[in-house]
């Protein structure tokens, strides 16, 4: 049951963090273009030119922090088990490469996107396997 929570809470913990990263910070540094609907994704597939540069950075940032964070959140609170972490850091993955395949974006942002998040992966990875007491897969 532990390990269930873990899992839970790391994925709520990676979507809070990819949230604070992508809309507190982002937007607000490098808001929107007026009118933008930003929860709208047909808005963001017709409108990927008019989003500032600033603000598709934090999404990077985002997504890469946001893996880290839920993984090494899984493994603090499962102790035992590294299986939290890699279902919270398989998950983030799956959701960064449907978010690169359902949104057309430049060449820079899909690679930055798609190699920090499995940098982010491997680094959640070390991160949560230092707080598991026994190296369990």
């Amino acid at each position: 049951m532990k390990n269930v929570l873990a899992t839970i809470v790391g994925l709520i913990a990676a979507s809070v963090t990819v949230y604070i990263f992508e809309t507190l910070i982002g937007h607000n540094l490098f808001p929107l273009p007026e009118g933008a609907q930003a929860m709208d994704m047909e808005w963001i597939k017709n409108n990927m030119d008019k989003i500032p540069v600033g603000s598709k950075v934090f999404v990077v940032i985002a997504h890469f922090a946001g893996i880290v964070v839920g993984m090494l959140v899984a493994a603090l609170i499962s102790k035992k088990s590294m299986i939290p972490s890699y279902i919270v850091g398989v998950f983030m993955l799956a959701a960064t490469v449907f978010n690169i395949i359902l949104l057309p974006k430049e060449l820079w942002f899909t690679l930055n996107d798609g190699i920090l998040t499995i940098a982010g992966f491997f680094i959640g990875k070390t991160l949560a396997q230092k707080r598991i007491t026994t190296k369990n897969v």
